[in-house]
């Protein structure tokens, strides 16, 4: 609707930016006694895409130290790996 004499401002839209600021985040997979190795070495796999070498290797540590690093990288991506292992109810953590 205009009103004669009156100039009515345009709507500028702004398209929406990517503000990371790049930090890189860590998956953390803590041990439990209730995974056989099989199914954490699958849910690896399903969750960061690695070999199964590199998954059985990850899982090994992880049961050996009661923790291991299992993927780092972008926040955003490290949301996505936790809840993929989360999907078995395994226990992780996200530390920047």
């Amino acid at each position: 609707m205009e009103i004669p004499g009156k100039e009515i401002p345009g709507i500028d839209i702004i398209e929406e930016e990517d503000i990371s600021i790049g930090l890189i985040s860590k998956v953390i997979l803590y041990n439990d006694d209730w995974h056989s190795f099989d199914e954490v070495i699958l849910q690896i796999i399903k969750a960061i895409g690695c070999s199964n070498a590199d998954a059985s290797n990850k899982a090994l540590e992880t049961h050996v130290k009661g923790k291991s690093v299992i993927f780092d990288g972008e926040f955003k991506e490290c949301l996505r790996v936790s809840s993929v292992l989360e999907e078995i109810a395994l226990h992780t953590q996200i530390v920047t």
